[in-house]
């Protein structure tokens, strides 16, 4: 297993496919893009199944997330959810995309094996949408959505994230048209996780913020209280179900006591938490013909390492170095 000295143990794996991205979201990077990662620095398809498989079968994996950048750029994709749904066991498989080319994809990544999708939209507004991702790509994402619904690849999940004098006056619209549209919603707190280290706390929207904005035309009821577990969200029933919202709170309301999750970067590194500021290297060891149980031994080894929390409410915080685009989310 992959525990940590705390006593919790990871199941959940993050692999991030690429740091590339075809948007450019203010609170991630800036307009002109960043300096992307050397194809030689990328683990290649069979080494990122191969990594997979390791984690499944030797480390007690049960869940794999596909992040990126934008996973959808990557071109072995389905091919990449292909050969992990074949694993025994099988772990469940879910994808976090911006929707652009998911309408294209979507079908396919069904028939792959992927179970569902996490999309990321922020704004019902085109003209917002731009100022956001400066892209117009609004009405792509939109139809991604529909498309990943009429796949089957469900619950689809719609991530958004609030920016004060952007769209902070959203979030009610946003739930009703993700209730109207059979959609699962779910808020973050802007993170400090991006390339030009321009987070502040002052002024950030804060789930409070979001929760009294959405309780001004939605009753919500907390769903399940005391059993959140391991889950990023904290959910809330929409006037009495069946329809819910999150809102994950990683910098207010962190869970770091809960987490389940151990991170694979596009290069092979393995991160114990979003903002480490250290990572362990992996690509070396399976680029020297390290035999698998080596490989577990690392990783292991990394994951005992796990520090308790994110370290967010610690005056003495730093931003890791890498953006969340070369993380994977």
């Amino acid at each position: 297993m992959l525990i940590d000295t705390f006593g919790r143990v990871a199941t959940d794996l993050r692999v991030s496919l690429t740091d590339r991205c075809n948007l450019r979201c203010t609170y991630c990077m800036p307009e002109e893009g960043l300096q992307w990662l050397a194809k030689p620095d990328l683990l290649t398809d069979d080494e990122i199944v191969r990594l997979i498989r390791i984690a499944v079968t030797h480390l007690g994996i049960d869940e794999v997330r596909f992040t990126g950048g934008e996973p959808l750029l990557r071109p072995g994709l389905v091919s990449i959810v292909e050969r992990v749904a074949a694993l025994e066991p099988r772990p469940r498989m879910s994808l976090t995309t911006n929707g652009i080319g998911l309408e294209r994809t979507a079908t396919a990544l069904r028939d792959a094996g992927l179970d569902r999708v996490n999309v990321s939209l922020d704004t019902l507004r085109p003209d917002v949408f731009q100022a956001l991702t400066r892209r117009k790509r609004h009405d792509d994402v939109l139809r991604g959505l529909a498309a990943a619904r009429a796949a089957g690849l469900t619950p689809v999940k719609v991530n958004s994230v609030l920016m004060p004098g952007l769209n902070a006056d959203e979030a009610p619209d946003l739930l009703a048209w993700a209730v109207e549209n059979d959609y699962e919603l779910r808020f973050i707190e802007q993170m400090p996780l991006d390339a030009q280290h321009g987070w502040k706390r002052e002024g950030m929207i804060t789930a409070g913020d979001i929760l009294a904005s959405l309780r001004t035309r939605f009753e919500l009821t907390p769903e399940g209280e005391g059993e959140r577990g391991s889950a990023p969200a904290e959910r809330w029933l929409v006037d009495g179900g069946p329809h819910r919202v999150g809102v994950i709170a990683s910098v207010t309301r962190p869970f770091c006591r809960a987490c389940d999750r151990t991170r694979l970067t596009a290069d092979g590194q393995v991160r114990t938490c979003l903002f480490a500021t250290e990572e362990t290297d992996l690509r070396a060891a399976l680029r020297s013909d390290a035999p698998d149980e080596e490989l577990a031994r690392i990783w292991k080894g990394a994951m005992w390492g796990k520090k308790a929390g994110s370290g967010l409410d610690d005056p003495s915080f730093l931003q890791p170095d890498r953006p969340m685009s070369s993380i994977g989310g």
